[in-house]
């Protein structure tokens, strides 16, 4: 073999394993190419006589128009909250709103007794009520910025809105997406302009025998996150009911992720405590499922649909740090 076949062969032979390096890998995990924006809002619903604060995060840098998440925060939360994953998701092209809930939120800890005050605020089905009514005014205020002299006139995609949350912030986006209480007549909190819902944590509904219909008006996909050792530091809710919303949603287009040693405070951001040894890593995983997951079915992505059904995708991926169930 002469030399320069033999370098050609080494040269194809280094293209192709680049390639296939390349074809392999994903980029959800990665910080996006878009600058970041910030901007803090002080809305008041009128209607509610409710004030409504959030943060907004947006691509700076983005000419065209962007789809939409509106993240819900947990108990004793605030909009400032959650930033790793407002941020990350903008880098990628998403309008990411993280909304305050007062009655619900951070001021909590100015109580003089903050447990007895966290036990309240859970207690008052007021919060139940006006955090997905929170949800559903926020969309209705992009709509107005949407049309309006704002940094994000003409900027956002309305028909692909997305609601993420945590805890508190879970039962939240699930009562968008069309949970119920299961029993008797009640008004629905439904948003039908949520396409898609990423609820992590989520409580259990105390309907235990009503449970298939309280998900029964769920019909938009969703990616459900827990951990094994995901108890409530409120409520009842053990590890395993964590499932509950994924077993009892009939709809397909549901995944169920569960982080081995996870715990309730491992999608946070650990504000306060201790940061878990495996935040790390598993913030990065949190942050490649949730983005593959928005661009799946708020942009429409193939890549990023595949990436989350095929074997060697997302659970790949998560190799042992976390299981993955798909329906």
């Amino acid at each position: 073999m002469n030399i320069f076949r033999k370098n050609k062969i080494l040269v194809l032979g280094l293209l192709f394993t680049c390639i296939g390096l390349y074809a392999g890998k994903n980029d959800f995990g990665s910080e996006g190419t878009f600058k970041i924006g910030e901007l803090n809002c002080e809305w008041k619903d009128e209607k509610r006589d409710r004030e409504v604060p959030a943060k907004i995060y947006f691509p700076s840098d983005n000419p065209g128009k962007c789809p939409v998440i509106v993240f819900s925060h947990g108990l004793g939360g605030s909009r400032d909250g959650y930033a790793y994953l407002g941020k990350h998701w903008a880098s990628h092209g998403y309008v990411c709103v993280h909304v305050q809930h007062k009655g619900s939120d951070s001021g909590i800890f100015k109580s003089d007794a903050p447990e007895k005050a966290l036990q309240k605020s859970v207690s008052d089905i007021r919060n139940s009520l006006n955090r997905p009514k929170d949800i559903s005014f926020a969309i209705d205020m992009l709509v107005k910025m949407n049309s309006s002299e704002t940094p994000l006139k003409n900027r956002l995609d309305l028909d692909k809105i997305g609601a993420g949350g945590h805890s508190y912030g879970a039962y939240t986006v699930l009562a968008v997406a069309g949970q119920g209480p299961g029993r008797g007549n009640f008004l629905s909190l439904k948003d039908e302009r949520v396409k898609a819902v990423i609820p992590m944590s989520a409580p259990a509904s105390s309907a235990k025998a009503n449970l298939d219909k309280v998900y029964a008006d769920i019909k938009i996909p969703c990616l459900h996150m827990t951990g094994t050792k995901d108890n409530s530091p409120i409520g009842q809710t053990s590890p395993e009911e964590r499932r509950i919303p994924y077993d009892h949603i009939k709809c397909p287009e549901q995944y169920l992720i569960t982080f081995k040693d996870g715990d309730h405070m491992v999608f946070s951001g650990r504000r306060r405590g201790a940061p878990g040894k495996n935040d790390p890593l598993y913030h990065e995983l949190i942050l490649t499922a949730s983005t593959a997951f928005w661009d799946a079915y708020l942009k429409g992505d193939k890549k990023a649909l595949d990436f989350l059904k095929q074997n060697d995708g997302l659970r790949k991926t998560l190799g042992q740090s976390a299981t993955l169930e798909i329906k």
